[in-house]
């Protein structure tokens, strides 16, 4: 069992302070069970779930502007063998599509400046044959969304929060088609 205690400094007597207008400290005790160590898990975090990188090469680009987002999204793909470029909306993802080829872009739909579909637009009004995959990414999953990105360009729907297996199958189908 483990101890973990507040690490704030209060008078002695008191185990929570409050100013009005500025909010308020407590300081609490919690008794828990010690976690499983790292080193005797089946899967540290720097080992790769599945190497799918080696199965089926791609070139990635990750277009979300939530920061939060990009790193699971980047630690996901990291954990199949992947290294992913970012980009933080529509414009970006046509910048780098003009510096390099891509094999496949995992698009949010909402971004600021320019959104998903119309960038999905974008790319295969400018790459009509040889453009790349486009995996649309959204936290809408209402009926009628994934005609909407498909409809748009879009090769196929991932609803968020995104799952390890559904993120592997569809690069698994990305890469075979």
């Amino acid at each position: 069992m483990a101890l973990w205690e507040c690490s704030q400094t209060l008078p002695s007597a008191s185990k929570s302070r409050s100013e009005p207008g500025k909010g308020s400290t407590f300081c609490f005790t919690i008794e828990t069970e010690v976690a499983q160590s790292l080193s005797a898990r089946s899967e540290t975090p720097d080992q790769p779930v599945e190497n799918l990188a080696e199965q089926h090469p791609m070139r990635i680009l990750v277009a979300e502007d939530v920061p939060s987002n990009q790193k699971v999204l980047v630690e996901m793909l990291k954990r199949m063998g992947y290294r992913a470029d970012m980009a933080a909306d529509g414009i970006e993802v046509l910048q780098a599509l003009e510096r390099q080829p891509y094999d496949l872009i995992l698009m949010d739909v909402k971004m600021p400046e320019m959104d998903g579909i119309a960038t999905a637009k974008e790319i295969r009004r400018i790459w009509p044959n040889n453009g790349p995959k486009i995996v649309a990414i959204t936290a809408y999953a209402m009926e009628g969304d994934r005609e909407k990105c498909i409809d748009a360009g879009m090769d196929d729907y991932i609803a968020k929060p995104v799952q390890k297996g559904e993120l592997a199958e569809i690069l698994k189908r990305c890469a075979t088609e």
